[in-house]
């Protein structure tokens, strides 16, 4: 939630700390990559994380990305930014979202503009990951399966991040009836408490628990996916304010260490 939101830790301790923890790859967030691109720029950024020996780069998120152009409440800027920095950073794919409040009730009106991304995207060499949230128009990860089928574009997939199944309340039969093997891109394993502290955002940015601490059953999702024949890349996405406490490379080993012991 800062503004703009970039990281308080150099972009280099940071893909050192990653590499150190036993990590292939990191993600960034739009405002990150374009404090980047203005001080060192990201052909260094790229060789700086080719020399930690990370290969697997993400980036996000391009939310609302069906409002065209000019018009009220459009993401071009952060759109634009992503696009020309695939073609930098190489990135697996670019995560987008949608937009907060209820769920779509009907998906079939942003199936031109997904598919006009995907384009744009596939011309920088890369894909899209639609990433559902509970609290979104793309409310759960069988809405996401659906508008992907819809699509029906080669570069259009999933990113399943847990914490967004199973606060939607998603089950593992459900997930596992609604998912193919080829439409998941990324998966990012977190955990959390039983009942939701605060609103769903607030849960979801500031209470998370390291994998195995909480309540999610992290063994059946990564079932349900290894059975569809997903076998990476597997992230973690810890948010929360005790875990940003933590100095940097002690966060990314204890995250490393729990999510290993799930997988």
């Amino acid at each position: 939630m800062r503004s703009p939101a970039t990281s308080p830790v150099s972009i280099g301790e940071r893909i050192d700390a990653i590499a150190a923890a036993g990590y292939i790859g990191m993600g960034l967030i739009a405002d990150d990559i374009a404090a980047v691109r203005d001080s060192i720029g990201l052909g260094t950024l790229r060789d700086m994380i080719a020399d930690a020996g990370l290969t697997h780069v993400e980036i996000e998120l391009i939310e609302r990305w069906w409002v065209p152009r000019g018009d009220a409440g459009n993401t071009y800027a952060v759109r634009d930014l992503l696009l020309d920095a695939a073609e930098v950073l190489e990135p697996g794919f670019i995560k987008i979202g949608s937009r907060t409040g209820p769920a779509f009730a009907d998906l079939g009106d942003l199936v031109a503009p997904l598919c006009d991304l995907a384009d744009q995207a596939r011309q920088r060499g890369t894909r899209l990951a639609i990433e559902t949230m509970p609290f979104s128009g793309l409310a759960t990860v069988p809405m996401g399966a659906e508008l992907v089928s819809l699509t029906g574009h080669p570069g259009v997939g999933l990113l399943v991040d847990a914490w967004h199944v199973f606060r939607a309340g998603t089950s593992l039969d459900e997930l596992q009836a609604s998912l193919t093997a080829e439409m998941v891109y990324g998966v990012e394993l977190d955990d959390a408490a039983a009942t939701v502290v605060g609103t769903l955002f607030e849960d979801t940015v500031d209470h998370r628990l390291l994998c195995g601490e909480g309540t999610f059953d992290l063994p059946g999702l990564v079932a349900v996916l290894r059975d569809k024949g997903f076998d990476g890349p597997w992230g973690v996405e810890i948010l929360s304010t005790s875990f940003r406490a933590l100095p940097v490379h002690e966060a990314l080993a204890r995250a490393a260490e729990t999510t290993l012991a799930i997988l």
